[in-house]
């Protein structure tokens, strides 16, 4: 991975697609278009990666050891031989893991900041999406 002399932990902040990659691949191996759909899953569709995104950022997270292309296929009669799976590596789950800690000390901070009276006092993200454009900016970085 690219050093970063910002990171407390050692392991440089990551893109929202490259965390959400790492988190599609948490539950075992998975081809391109797999990953964006679990993506679209797992965000309730608040987070879609198109296929360009996808494949550069696979395509760096290979070259840093987050992800590797793995060898086996599923039986050829029920799959495309032309998909390439990924699977998710230890520095992976390490970097993911890294950026979940990184990111609810952030969530921390913006609840102590922002909302020091009732934490956290909205319940949905449509009901952020609808308050002061200062929350409405804070929840696209947040969901």
């Amino acid at each position: 991975m690219r050093p970063d002399k910002h990171s407390s932990e050692g392991t440089p902040p990551l893109t929202p697609a490259v965390f959400h990659i790492l988190l599609a691949l948490v539950d075992g191996e998975r081809h391109g278009y797999s990953i964006m759909q679990e993506i679209t899953q797992q965000t309730e569709g608040q987070f879609v990666i198109g296929p360009t995104t996808l494949y550069r950022s696979i395509k760096r997270m290979l070259e840093d050891g987050l992800i590797v292309e793995v060898d086996e296929r599923p039986d050829p009669e029920l799959d495309d031989e032309r998909r390439r799976y990924y699977r998710l590596t230890i520095p992976g789950q390490q970097a993911a893991i890294a950026e979940t800690r990184r990111l609810a000390q952030a969530v921390a901070v913006a609840q102590k900041n922002l909302f020091a009276e009732d934490p956290f006092p909205l319940t949905s993200i449509e009901e952020i999406h609808q308050c002061t454009p200062l929350c409405h900016g804070l929840s696209r970085a947040l969901c």
